[in-house]
């Protein structure tokens, strides 16, 4: 399945930017940030492919969060180090999450899945499950 999330990624910006502008300063540096990224994201055209074993949607998500990551690091010297981190993992993330395309997948149901199974199947990179535990 392709979903391409640029309508949900700009309705966040947007968000974040409504908040700021009534005084909340973070968020609208959330906003401005995550726009740049998404800009960015298109640029590079980071979008899913229909293709297995080329980035899908978690190839597609794990490139935005890296350009916001870089684009908050570059106003806060406080997201320096996951930009980094994500930056330095890109090619490891990216093979792990294209390596697990075009096998079948059970998730121990369809109304009713196995949360665990469909963890497993939604967020196949170790590295990057670890980064974003820290």
């Amino acid at each position: 399945m392709r979903w391409d999330s640029l309508g949900e990624y700009l309705a966040t910006a947007a968000a974040f930017e409504f908040l700021g502008e009534r005084g909340n300063d973070q968020a609208a540096l959330l906003g401005k940030t995550l726009n740049e990224a998404v800009c960015r994201w298109l640029d590079e055209n980071r979008t899913p492919s229909r293709k297995v074993k080329e980035n899908d949607n978690r190839a597609a998500n794990f490139y935005l969060a890296l350009y916001w990551a870089q684009a908050l690091a570059k106003a806060d010297a406080s997201f320096a180090a996951m930009a980094e981190s994500l930056e330095g993992s890109a090619d490891k993330i990216i093979e792990e999450l294209n390596s697990c395309q075009g096998n079948a997948v059970d998730l121990g149901g369809y109304f009713h899945p196995d949360m665990a199974k469909v963890i497993a199947a939604m967020r196949p990179s170790a590295t990057l499950n670890n980064l974003m535990t820290i």
